[in-house]
C-alpha cells in the first residue's frame, strides 16, 4: 500500500497571476521548480518584465524583509511588482549580462577571490618572506607613522610613543595603476590667454564657473596676465601646489594644482565609464604609458621579488588560468599540510571552474572593465558552479551573448548541471540551441512594446515548433548563403597586430563590402578590430557599452530628437524653447518635471505616486496650452516611434529633423518604443539599438557593430540584415564582430581568428567568402557554418 503524497510535495510550481509590469497585460502562468525553463519573444515583449522585473524582484523583495529594520535601512528598497499573486517562489539568484564595475583597480581575480587565494599563499609560502597578504596587493599602500599616544595610568596622565607600520604591495609610483599618465600641457589651457579670459580647454571648465574662480581668484599667479609670462615659481603653483586652504568670496575652499586635479577627477577613472565628451578630452590630451618602476605589473618591488619555485605573484597573475591551474596542481602535489592544503584545494577548484565554463583563456590580472557582457556573464557563474545550494531560482539573461556556436555546447551543459543539481533554473534566450534543449517554453508577445505583454504559448520544445507564433514560426529559419558577393573598393590594412593575444597578424579588411570578424571567444576578435586599425581611419564604433542616462533620460533626449521638437513648438506658439523641456524652465514646480512625487519612508519601499499638480504630464499646464499639429507636448512625449514619424510628417506638423531621427530608430526595429519613456527601462538590444539608429546619419565612411544580434530575437535579424545592407548600399563599409551564423552566411567576406582562444589563438585561420569557407570548413567555425546551412 503506497503511502500518501506529502502535503510539501505538492509546491512543486512558481504561479504567477495577474502580471503587469512594465507592457505585460495580466500574465498569468504556471513554472515548473527544478526544471529550466526559456522565456521567448521578440526584443521588448515583456520577457524581462515576467523573468526580472516580477518574479526575481519579489524572491529579492520578501529576502530584504526578513532582515531587521536597522539592516534593511542600508539596503536598497524595492517596490512590490505590479502583480495581483505569486506563490511558490523560491531564492532568485541573477545573473545578468551587467559589464563589470568599471573600477580600474579591479580585476578578474580580484572580482572572483582569486587573487585573494594567491596573496595568502604567497604570504605562507613565497621567499624572502615579505608580509602577510597585504604586502602582494597592489590596492594596499605601505605606511608608516610615528608619534605620541596619552596612556591613563591611575590618577596620571603619561604620553608615550608609539609608531606603526604596514607593508602593502602597491607600487608608489603609479600607485597601483600600473601605468602613468603623460599630460600635454597645450591640449589643457591656451596659454595666450590670462585666467580672467578663461584659458581652459577642459571640459565643466567654463568662463565663470566655480573651477576658473578658485584658479583666477587663490592668488598665488596674477589672473590678468597671460599664464605664458607666469614666472617658474608661479607655474608651478598653477600645475602642482599640493592642496591648500584658501578664502574666496568669503567661502573656505581648498585650491589644488591644476595636474593633480585633473588626476584625481578624470584619470584615476576607468575609460569605459566616462561621459562622451570627458573621454574625448582624455584621448586626446593624455597619453598613458607602462609605469617605468614596475612595468605595469602595479606592484612594489619587494612583492615582484618574493617568489614560489622561481615564480612571482606578478608572473603568476599575468599566466593563462589553464597555465595558472597547471602550476597550482604541481604546487599540490608538493604541500599537504594543514595550512597550506585547503588553499591550494580552493584555489584549484575556482582555476577548475573558470576552465569549464569557457574563460581558461583570461588571465587573474585582465582589469574586469575590458570584460565583454558574454564573459562578465560568465565569471559571475563561477561563484555558483560548485555550489551546494539546491532548490534555488537561477536567473539568466541570454547565457549565449558573446559564445561562438562551439561555446553554447559546454553553456548548455552547466545549465543542465545546475537543473539536474535540484535548482529551478530559469533563462532568457534567443538562440534556437539552447531553446533546444529546455523542460519548459513560455513565448511572450505577439510583437513588442504596447503589441506585446502577452501569453503566447506556454509547453514543450515540440509544442512551440509546431504552434503558430513568430517564434514557432522562425525556429527552424536558416539564412541562405549569398549567391552573389559585393565586390571591394579598397583594403583596410592591418600590420603586425599584437595586442593582447594577437600573433602579429598581417590581414586587409575589405573596404565597400559587408565583412564579418569570427573565432570563439576570446580569439582576438575585439583586439583585431577595436584595438589594430590603422590610425586615422574614419570609423564609427557601435559597442556593447551601456548608455548612461538618469531616471530623467528618454530616446527622445539621448538621440537628440527633443531639440527640433522643442524648436519646433517654440516657433508655432512664438516662445522659447526651454518651455518645453521637463528639466527646464516648462518642468511642473510641483516635481520638478519627473511627472512622479517620491516618498521616502526610511527602511521601507520609496512611495512613488503621480504628481497630482500636473497629473503625470511633467509640464506646467501653461506649457500644454501650447500645440503643433492639434498635440501638446506630453501628447508628444507619449507617443511610439512610428506615431510620431507619422505625426511630424503630417501638414501642419512638419519636423523634417525629428522624422529624419525617428525614421532612423524605425530602421533599427524600435519603431514601438515611446519617445519619451525612461532609459533605464530598455534592454540591453533596445540600448544598443538605439546606439546605432544615433550613428546612421552619420557621414563616416567605416562601420564597426560588435555583436549587433545582442538581444535580437529570430525575426528581427532578417531585419537587421537588411539594414546592413542599406547600410553598405549607400558606400559605407561594415566591419562586424558576431557569432551568430545568419551573419555569417549573409556576409561578402570572412575573416576567423583562432584556432582557440588566449594563446592558442590571435592567428587568421580563415578569410574569403562564406561560402568557401562552408566548403572546406577546416575550422570551427566553418563546420558550424556548415551545419547551420544544411551543408
Amino acid at each position: 500500500m503506497s503511502s500518501p503524497a506529502h502535503p510539501a510535495d505538492a509546491h512543486d510550481l512558481i504561479r504567477v497571476r495577474g502580471a503587469r509590469e512594465n507592457n505585460l497585460r495580466d500574465v498569468s502562468l504556471d513554472i515548473p521548480k527544478r526544471r529550466l525553463t526559456v522565456f521567448t519573444g521578440v526584443s521588448g515583449s515583456g520577457k524581462s518584465s515576467l523573468v526580472f522585473a516580477t518574479i526575481a524582484a519579489e524572491s529579492q523583495r520578501m529576502i530584504d524583509e526578513t532582515y531587521p529594520a536597522f539592516v534593511q535601512g542600508f539596503m536598497p528598497s524595492l517596490a512590490r511588482p505590479d502583480v495581483d499573486e505569486l506563490q511558490g517562489l523560491t531564492t532568485a539568484i541573477i545573473v545578468d549580462q551587467e559589464r563589470m564595475g568599471a573600477n580600474v583597480r579591479s580585476t578578474v581575480g580580484t572580482v572572483t577571490d582569486a587573487s585573494s587565494y594567491l596573496r595568502t599563499l604567497f604570504s605562507l609560502l613565497a621567499t624572502p618572506h615579505v608580509g602577510g597578504p597585504g604586502a602582494y596587493s597592489f590596492n594596499v599602500p605601505s605606511v608608516t607613522a610615528s608619534g605620541a599616544m596619552t596612556v591613563q595610568k591611575g590618577a596620571k596622565t603619561i604620553a608615550e610613543k608609539a609608531t606603526y607600520s604596514r607593508v602593502g604591495g602597491m607600487c608608489p609610483r603609479c600607485e597601483g595603476m600600473g601605468r602613468v599618465s603623460d599630460v600635454d600641457l597645450a591640449e589643457l589651457y591656451d596659454e595666450e590667454k590670462t585666467l580672467e579670459e578663461g584659458p581652459f580647454t577642459i571640459p565643466n571648465y567654463a568662463p565663470g564657473g566655480w573651477y576658473v574662480k578658485i584658479f583666477s581668484q587663490s592668488g598665488f599667479y596674477p589672473a590678468d596676465k597671460p599664464i605664458r609670462s607666469f614666472t617658474k615659481r608661479q607655474l608651478h603653483d598653477f600645475l602642482y601646489k599640493e592642496p591648500t586652504k584658501i578664502s574666496i568670496e568669503g567661502m573656505n575652499m581648498t585650491y589644488e594644482g591644476l595636474i593633480p586635479k585633473i588626476q584625481k577627477s578624470m584619470l584615476n577613472k576607468d575609460r569605459e565609464s566616462m561621459q562622451p565628451h570627458v573621454r574625448a578630452f582624455v584621448d586626446r590630451a593624455v597619453r598613458f604609458i607602462t609605469c617605468p618602476e614596475c612595468e605595469g605589473t602595479r606592484l612594489a618591488e619587494h612583492a615582484r621579488t618574493s617568489l614560489i619555485d622561481g615564480v612571482s605573484i606578478a608572473e603568476a597573475t599575468a599566466l593563462q588560468i589553464t597555465e595558472l591551474a597547471q602550476w597550482v596542481e604541481a604546487l599540490c602535489a608538493q604541500h599537504s599540510g594543514p595550512t597550506v592544503a585547503p588553499l591550494l584545494t580552493n584555489l584549484s577548484a575556482l582555476l577548475d571552474s573558470f576552465v569549464r565554463i569557457g574563460l581558461g583563456y583570461l588571465s587573474l590580472d585582465r582589469p574586469s572593465g575590458t570584460l565583454s557582457g558574454g564573459e562578465s556573464q560568465r565569471t559571475r557563474m563561477i561563484r555558483h558552479l560548485g555550489s551546494a545550494l539546491t532548490d534555488v531560482t537561477y536567473v539568466f539573461d541570454e547565457p549565449t551573448i558573446g559564445l561562438h556556436p562551439h561555446d553554447i555546447t559546454t553553456m548548455n551543459e552547466l545549465l543542465l548541471a545546475l537543473r539536474d543539481k535540484g535548482n529551478t533554473v530559469l533563462v532568457v534566450e534567443h538562440k534556437p540551441e539552447t531553446i533546444a534543449i529546455a523542460d519548459h517554453v513560455v513565448d511572450l508577445g505577439p510583437r513588442a512594446g504596447t503589441h506585446g505583454g502577452q501569453l503566447q504559448f506556454e509547453g514543450d520544445v515540440a509544442g512551440l515548433r509546431a504552434s503558430d507564433t513568430l517564434t514557432g514560426r522562425h525556429l527552424d529559419t536558416r539564412i541562405a548563403l549569398k549567391e552573389q558577393v559585393r565586390e571591394r573598393t579598397g583594403a583596410l590594412e592591418v600590420r603586425g597586430a599584437d595586442q593582447h593575444n594577437l600573433q602579429d597578424v598581417d590581414v586587409d579588411i575589405p573596404l565597400g563590402v559587408l565583412s564579418v570578424i569570427t573565432g570563439v571567444a576570446g580569439s582576438g576578435k575585439s583586439s583585431l578590430v577595436h584595438g589594430s586599425l590603422p590610425h586615422g581611419a574614419d570609423v564609427t564604433v557601435v559597442d556593447q557599452s551601456a548608455i548612461r542616462g538618469s531616471r530623467r533620460s528618454n530616446p527622445a533626449t539621448y538621440t537628440g530628437l527633443l531639440d527640433p521638437i522643442r524648436k519646433a513648438f517654440a516657433k508655432a506658439n512664438g516662445v522659447k524653447p526651454s518651455l518645453f523641456s521637463p528639466n527646464s524652465e516648462g518642468a511642473c514646480p510641483v516635481c520638478k518635471g519627473a511627472g512622479v512625487i517620491y516618498t521616502e519612508l526610511g527602511f521601507m519601499e520609496t512611495v512613488t505616486t503621480p504628481c497630482e499638480e500636473c497629473e503625470g504630464r511633467r509640464f506646467q499646464a501653461s506649457v500644454l496650452e501650447h500645440t503643433l499639429g492639434g498635440k501638446h507636448i506630453a501628447e508628444v512625449l507619449l507617443m511610439s516611434v512610428e506615431e510620431a514619424r507619422a505625426h511630424f510628417t503630417s501638414e501642419g506638423a512638419k519636423v523634417p529633423a525629428a522624422a529624419k531621427l525617428l525614421g532612423h530608430m524605425d530602421d533599427v526595429g524600435l519603431g514601438y518604443l515611446t519617445i519619451g519613456q525612461p532609459l533605464t527601462s530598455l534592454s540591453g538590444g533596445e540600448r544598443q539599438r538605439l546606439k546605432l539608429a544615433t550613428h546612421l546619419g552619420d557621414k563616416g565612411g567605416i562601420f564597426v557593430l560588435d555583436e549587433p544580434t545582442t538581444g535580437l530575437h529570430l525575426s528581427d535579424v532578417e531585419n537587421l540584415l537588411a539594414l546592413l545592407d542599406r547600410l553598405v548600399d549607400t558606400g559605407r563599409t561594415v566591419i562586424v564582430i558576431e557569432h551568430h551564423q545568419a551573419v555569417m552566411a549573409h556576409a561578402d567576406w570572412i575573416i576567423d581568428l583562432g584556432p582557440g582562444a588566449g594563446a592558442e589563438g590571435g592567428r587568421v585561420v580563415f578569410e574569403g567568402t562564406p561560402a568557401t569557407l562552408v566548403a572546406e570548413a577546416e575550422t570551427l567555425t566553418g563546420r558550424h557554418l556548415r551545419e547551420y546551412v544544411g551543408g
